[in-house]
């Protein structure tokens, strides 16, 4: 049974979901360049001292939802029910990813990350630590090293499958060819007695 939060953690959740949409509003109203961190601040009645309390970098705003994501992804595997495929669980997390960023109105934000090279190196070092997230779920689930080739390759590839589906013109049909070629890979390289 979940415990639910305090006060003083919904409040901290509420001044942080605050912080990013004053952020999201001004970055897509003026550009993410215009926009200064005490712009950000100063829309949200904040200080830069209780901003900078909720995110790390001006680019950790934009992408609100990383610990969140990255969650997901590793409970993919780790609560997936007993007995449950592995690949079959990641693609159904993958897909839900893929679903809510490319669901109406999204198209602006990823229009902004990917005019922006700040924006585009900050997204792919979180996705390659989303990726290593993912790789010690795996490894840990099967009883495999950490630094196992095939848990790391099939993470990687999960977390680059949401890339690219979310930018094929039908994101449904990419996950299910990339996820394809996941499983193919995955039963080739451990096996029929790790397959699970």
């Amino acid at each position: 049974m979940t415990v639910p939060p305090g006060r003083r953690e919904r409040k901290k959740a509420a001044t942080r979901q605050k912080i990013a949409e004053a952020a999201l509003r001004l970055f897509l109203e003026r550009g993410y360049d215009a926009v200064g961190i005490r712009d950000v601040a100063a829309e949200a009645d904040v200080a830069v001292t209780t901003l900078f309390s909720h995110f790390a970098a001006k680019e950790a705003l934009v992408f609100e939802q990383d610990q969140n994501f990255e969650h997901r992804l590793t409970e993919a595997v780790t609560g997936r029910a007993p007995h449950e495929p592995l690949i079959p669980a990641l693609r159904r997390e993958i897909l839900a990813l893929v679903r809510h960023c490319t669901a109406e109105g999204a198209a602006p934000i990823w229009d902004m990350i990917d005019a922006s090279p700040a924006l585009r190196a900050y997204e792919e070092s979180m996705r390659l630590r989303h990726a290593e997230s993912l790789a010690a779920a795996i490894a840990d689930d099967l009883g495999l090293p950490r630094t196992a080739t095939a848990a790391r390759a099939i993470a990687r590839f999960a977390v680059d499958a949401f890339s690219l589906a979310r930018e094929a013109p039908d994101p449904d049909a990419a996950v299910d060819e990339i996820f394809q070629m996941i499983e193919a890979a995955w039963e080739v390289s451990t096996g029929p007695s790790r397959r699970t």
